[in-house]
């Protein structure tokens, strides 16, 4: 029974640490970001930021606390990798082009009591998760759509789902603007962002390219963004404490 007593008081001491203050009226924040976007598949297999594009996108953030958010995001990615640049299999010849539209739900948990405009809680590391809708419209190096093509002789879709994840840093800057700088990446429910499933390259090569198989089948197709969002705060609460009066 005592011992059952100091495990509840200690429960009860973890809890009063992680749990987050509440906020005395509801945050929001929209904002737009910019940063670079990438591909890694069948062509690229394991360089990140080999051959990186621009990509930019949207995002509307709501706070539920200090230490829990969820936002909406639009994102437009460019992506692009050719054996001749990654020489992974430089025999095949092999390139595309991609412009990739997805919207995603994420999640997001604050390391540290965060919201913008706070004089005391104004910088936090956090992680994130969720799901997202995307659409792709891949070309070869000439703007020739792939998919028609039917190149391994499957219609594929070329919508898919993804599960974005990642990790980031959020600083307020202002007592309405803020700032986050994050990493991002999207394992792709479909593995034809490259248009090339399995005839171009078979599995015991797949696995030696990229140890990702193991984990996830042999489904090879990822996106991933580095970027910095700039964020304006709304909807102030009454209690306000900020950097700037």
């Amino acid at each position: 029974m005592k011992k059952n007593k100091v495990l509840t008081l200690l429960l009860l001491l973890l809890l009063s640490l992680v749990m987050p203050k509440n906020v005395k009226s509801q945050i929001m924040e929209v904002g737009a970001s910019a940063g670079l976007s990438y591909y890694i598949g069948d062509i690229n297999p394991s360089k990140h930021f080999m051959q990186s594009e621009m990509g930019y996108g949207a995002t509307l953030r709501y706070y539920q606390n200090l230490r829990w958010a969820f936002r909406l995001q639009y994102s437009r990615f460019n992506l692009t990798s050719s054996d001749e640049v990654v020489a992974f299999r430089p025999e095949r010849n092999l390139a595309f082009n991609s412009k990739l539209d997805d919207v995603a739900f994420i999640a997001e948990f604050n390391f540290f009591d965060y919201w913008t405009g706070s004089r005391n809680s104004f910088v936090s590391p956090y992680i994130f998760a969720g799901v997202s809708l995307f659409r792709f419209n891949s070309t070869d190096l000439n703007g020739n759509a792939l998919q028609p093509q039917m190149n391994e002789g499957v219609n594929y879709d070329t919508y898919s789902w993804s599960i974005p994840f990642g990790i980031g840093v959020k600083y307020s800057l202002t007592k309405r603007i803020g700032v986050t700088l994050e990493w991002r990446m999207h394992k792709a429910f479909t593995d034809y962002i490259d248009d090339i499933e399995g005839y171009y390259l078979n599995k015991p090569e797949m696995q030696r390219g990229n140890g990702n198989s193991h984990l996830f089948g042999y489904n090879c197709d990822w996106y991933g963004f580095l970027g910095l969002t700039v964020l304006y705060r709304f909807n102030l609460p009454s209690n306000d404490a900020c950097h700037y009066m």
